[in-house]
């Protein structure tokens, strides 16, 4: 850089002469003395050094904010490039464990399972993705057979990796009371053992057409969704088809119609919210309600009641509908002070609204 280009030797040679004009002017005063003149010039100088000093000062501030400010960017630059890293192995890991669930052999499909359970801990923006496929795996067709001198190897081993993807479906949902998402399960038509989800918070569930195999027990969830078991029903398996379902809370629709519960079903506790129906639905043996509360509508129209039933619910809507709701005359039928029998031909009872 030349010298007559440098702000430094500017400041310099202004600094010299505001001294040199100053002074010389006050000099031409009588008044004034020559340690005044030149203190007052050398003030003169001094204060145009000293804006010099202030303005470096506030140019050396903005680069330094620009460089923090570059510095910043690059730092976010570097945060974006890493997250997309992240992202495209997250996407490489899904589409791998997908690939591998359609693996021959059942040690590599229980691993895939455990690989998209881990992508949904570690991302929690995969959960409902890593559970739509979950559930997807468990709506695959699956016959197995019940009886023990027939059972099939094959069928076994597979019979492991789907209670591997119910237990983490079980996992991966929220406790009931936790402040998280509520995740959707679509189960259409899954065959289902041992299905536990206990205490679980749930968006909405979808279990049309399903078979309940074993024990199936929600007791203590909080349903946010709707939820359908249309058609569903409870068979044993190794065990007896138990469905639990006692202290749960359907926040909406809960749609029993032409459930078929094959075993004890106990409903004990249980709040229904929102609109209710057992319509066509068939109680095979014990049905417990004891305590339960319906708040909205209740429709019981054409349901099965062929065990010892329980009825006393702890609150009920204003109507419910009762048109050929059967129980047996046989076995011990505990109704609301509202409902009474109409006895009918072969054991059977009709319940019905008192009149009054």
């Amino acid at each position: 850089m030349k010298l007559w280009r440098s702000p430094l030797a500017w400041t310099f040679f202004a600094s010299v002469v505001l001294l040199l004009g100053v002074g010389g002017w006050l000099l031409t005063d009588p008044a004034t003395s020559r340690s005044d003149a030149l203190k007052t010039g050398g003030l003169a100088g001094g204060a145009i050094v000293a804006l010099y000093a202030l303005w470096l000062n506030d140019r050396r501030r903005r680069v330094e904010e620009r460089r923090q400010d570059i510095e910043r960017q690059r730092h976010e630059l570097e945060a974006q490039r890493a997250e997309q890293d992240r992202e495209r192995v997250a996407d490489e890991r899904f589409a791998k464990a997908v690939e591998l669930l359609g693996h021959a052999a059942d040690q590599v499909r229980v691993g895939a399972l455990h690989a998209l359970a881990g992508l949904a801990r570690s991302r929690p923006e995969y959960t409902q993705t890593v559970l739509d496929v979950l559930c997807s795996y468990l709506r695959r067709p699956f016959t197995y057979s019940r009886a023990d001198k027939n059972r099939d190897p094959e069928q076994e081993r597979e019979l492991t990796v789907r209670l591997t993807a119910q237990r983490l479906v079980t996992d991966l949902l929220p406790g009931r009371d936790d402040d998280a998402p509520a995740y959707d399960l679509d189960l259409t038509g899954a065959r289902l053992e041992y299905f536990d989800l206990s205490g679980k918070l749930i968006g909405g569930l979808l279990l049309r057409y399903a078979a309940l195999y074993s024990s199936t027990n929600f007791s203590g969830c909080r349903f946010k969704g709707r939820v359908y078991l249309t058609a569903a029903g409870t068979e044993s398996g190794r065990l007896l088809g138990y469905f639990r379902c006692r202290g749960a809370v359907f926040e909406s629709h809960a749609w029993f119609s032409g459930t078929a519960f094959a075993e004890a079903a106990d409903f004990t506790e249980t709040t229904f919210a929102g609109p209710t129906t057992f319509k066509d639905a068939t109680f095979a043996q014990d049905a417990e309600f004891t305590a339960a509360r319906a708040t909205d509508s209740l429709e019981l129209r054409r349901t099965r009641f062929k065990g010892q039933t329980d009825l006393r619910f702890a609150e009920l809507p204003a109507s419910v509908s009762l048109y050929n709701t059967l129980v047996r005359t046989e076995k011990d039928v505990q109704l609301p002070e509202a409902w009474g029998l109409e006895e009918l031909r072969d054991g059977d009872a009709r319940i019905v609204a008192k009149v009054g």
